[in-house]
């Protein structure tokens, strides 16, 4: 049999088929170019992201047996909003994850509704992306759209929806809406009256692996499927990815590096982190995990190259780094604010450390160690909980340059899983979808059955003693210019 899963991320959506021995059959990536709304967030019409994946999905499978396709799963951006009416019409176009428009609101929520109140309902604080207070923006700054909403949802959700005609979302990502009792999975009745919604206006819950429907008629006839065909919750695309990576479980870790990067722990028994530097969410696995996330990691990448340096030859660009560790030039990579752990969405980026001998290299060099420390500080949080990490699985590295990649990963002076396939969230969904349809009997079976490790880097202890120094450098930037952002 087959399994599909669909990866709607920010920039591209992408699709992966396996069949049931786990061989990957094809890959289908499109460009997603977003309508940019405000100086810090981005807006986009949910009905491009479905024409989108049902023209990969027909291009998945073109030249395959139809007849063998058993299921869809999703990896998915999380904390959007997309909202429909009471006719299932798009009111208006999805705040995306990156959105910064909602300071007010989630001031309001950290300190008129307290911190402490959001940790005890909720497991986190708020944060500018997540979905509750865009929500808030929108009774505020859209009432006349805010009184039209009668289906609240994500946005790998609305695909589901469209796909099979059922409401639902799962654990995972609904952890990430600021709505719901991680602790108990469940909607938390204080957030749907703080947000001045009912729960007739949010999807049911599902666990990420278990079946939500199946297509419905007119989606089988247009992709020639049978209507049989099982529609899987899904996750969000940082558990997804986890899935993808192996990082089930308890005490697991991995570090993914798209637009935005997480380091993400694994575990099987519920936790908060008491000052929820860390955010507290449901896993795909049916348990828990803690995740960091920084907003701009590939997206720093992406930005110095190409907007500023006018290249798209990453690789060109870090021939000339050469002494490791040594880099005097540090980059701060806030390009759109920043989450974990300093939850500013007032931050910037800066270059600090220039001189007269500065040269291109540096500074492409520092854009890279710049976003290897941002996540560090998230690793350092968890570390101050008391979790023993010695190892992560590497998902997705975007410095493209294996020699710098490898040696990257060891100022976090941990040993690196270099795992086969970079296809974290889109493999990740294809796993959900075949463990929905009873392929696996659970997502740890098939994560040990699936997830290929293809090399170990491990550390060097010469320039690890060279990167802790830089490290407790750059620590001490943002604290001292912090006072810059302030309005």
């Amino acid at each position: 049999m087959l399994y599909i899963g669909v990866d709607l991320g920010t920039s591209a959506v992408k699709l992966l088929m396996m069949d049931e021995t786990a061989i990957f059959r094809k890959l289908y990536q499109k460009n997603i170019h977003y309508i940019f709304h405000t100086r810090a967030g981005q807006n986009r019409n949910p009905q491009d992201w479905f024409a989108q994946s049902m023209e990969g999905i027909k291009e998945l499978t073109s030249e395959c047996d139809k007849s063998q396709v058993a299921g869809i799963s999703f990896g998915g951006q999380m904390h959007g909003l997309v909202v429909l009416d009471k006719d299932d019409q798009v009111i208006r176009p999805a705040i995306l994850w990156n959105d910064g428009r909602t300071a007010k609101e989630t001031d309001y929520l950290n300190q008129v509704i307290g911190k402490d109140k959001l940790s005890e309902y909720t497991a986190n604080i708020a944060f500018a992306g997540f979905t509750a207070p865009k929500i808030l923006w929108m009774r505020e700054h859209e009432p006349e759209n805010y009184a039209k909403i009668a289906k609240i949802m994500l946005p790998k959700d609305y695909l589901a929806y469209r796909l099979s005609g059922t409401f639902c979302t799962d654990m995972s990502d609904a952890s990430g809406m600021l709505l719901m009792d991680v602790k108990n999975r469940c909607w938390s009745k204080e957030m749907l009256e703080i947000c001045g919604i009912i729960e007739e206006q949010l999807p049911k819950l599902y666990e990420s692996y278990e079946v939500v429907g199946t297509l419905k008629p007119d989606v089988a006839n247009e992709l020639g499927f049978s209507e049989s065909v099982k529609v899987i919750a899904g996750a969000g695309d940082n558990a997804a990815a986890a899935v993808g990576t192996g990082t089930v479980g308890d005490g697991r870790c991995n570090i993914s590096l798209g637009t935005s990067g997480t380091i993400f722990i694994s575990s099987e028994k519920f936790g908060v982190d008491k000052h929820n530097a860390l955010h507290s969410f449901a896993h795909a696995d049916g348990h828990y995990h803690l995740m960091g996330c920084m907003l701009s990691a590939a997206s720093c990448n992406k930005w110095w190259n190409e907007e500023i340096l006018g290249t798209k030859d990453y690789a060109a660009e870090q021939t000339d780094i050469k002494n490791l560790g040594e880099n005097r030039v540090f980059y701060l990579p806030y390009l759109m604010g920043e989450r974990s752990p300093h939850n500013d969405p007032d931050a910037r980026a800066m270059f600090i450390g220039m001189s007269m001998d500065t040269t291109r290299a540096d500074m492409t060099q520092a854009v890279l160690e710049g976003v290897a420390f941002g996540l560090r500080d998230s690793l350092e949080v968890a570390r101050s909980l008391g979790i023993q990490i010695d190892r992560y699985k590497d998902l997705r590295w975007w410095c493209k340059k294996p020699t710098v990649e490898k040696n990257y990963c060891k100022c976090h002076e941990l040993k690196v899983d270099v795992i086969e396939s970079e296809e974290g969230p889109a493999l990740g969904g294809a796993m959900l979808a075949a463990v929905g349809c009873g392929e696996y009997p659970d997502v740890e079976t098939a994560a040990a059955k699936i997830v290929k490790v293809v090399d170990t880097v491990e550390p060097d202890e010469e320039l690890t003693a060279k990167y802790e120094e830089r490290y407790q450098q750059f620590r001490k930037i943002y604290p001292t210019v912090k006072c810059l952002y302030e309005k």
